[in-house]
């Protein structure tokens, strides 16, 4: 099949699709359950850990078949991931996922596209760097605002600022998602090889494959 012009297969799509709705799914369920070890229970849940896989494979997608594909496989795997996540987990942590993930993941596609150009880590690195921050911003918030359980308020003894349990929690999982992405580059460049470029905008830049 042809969308926008590029040439994919249903196994193609099928693949990064299936991976995302795992991915969030799997994400919406371990976010309910805070790292007990070395007292990181109220720093930390283990959705942070499992979350940026998306982000891969966004960009993975984006760097072979282009944006307009890419889309796509978003619009599928949110669709499909909210569908399972109000299953495993609750209605209100899988709308708040779905709508995060989809502003998220489509602002990585673009900042992706504008800088594939470049040096070979500038585009993932970027767009997941920027898709995760507003991420964390909208599914902390709409998830968590105003969930007593949720709210209680924290104190962190090293700088002495006190802000309800899911603020301190979306502002660590950032941190997680920052160390995560830069991790991501590793298989992301050990996959360019494998993966040829979109041929809709060949990579032209310094250092790039």
């Amino acid at each position: 099949m042809k969308i926008a012009g590029t040439e994919v297969s249903g196994v193609s799509l099928a693949i990064p699709v299936v991976a995302m709705m795992a991915v969030v799914a799997a994400s919406n369920v371990l976010v309910q359950h805070p790292v007990e070890y070395f007292g990181l229970a109220e720093v930390l849940t283990w959705g942070a850990f499992t979350y940026p896989l998306a982000f891969l494979v966004n960009d993975l997608t984006n760097r072979r078949f282009g944006p307009a594909v890419t889309r796509q496989v978003v619009y599928a795997g949110f669709a499909l991931a909210v569908v399972l996540s109000i299953w495993l987990a609750t209605p209100r942590i899988a709308l708040a996922s779905g709508s995060a993930f989809l502003v998220g993941q489509l602002l990585d596609i673009g900042v992706f596209n504008r800088l594939r150009r470049l040096s070979w880590w500038h585009a993932p690195l970027a767009g997941s760097l920027l898709g995760s921050a507003l991420d964390t911003v909208l599914f902390f918030s709409l998830a968590f605002a105003g969930d007593a359980d949720m709210s209680f308020p924290v104190t962190y003894a090293a700088t002495g600022i006190t802000v309800p349990l899911w603020v301190g929690l979306g502002f660590f999982d950032f941190l997680v998602k920052v160390g995560c992405a830069l991790l991501a580059l590793i298989p992301y460049g050990a996959l360019m090889g494998w993966l040829k470029p979109w041929n809709g905008a060949p990579a032209t830049g310094p250092l790039a494959r």
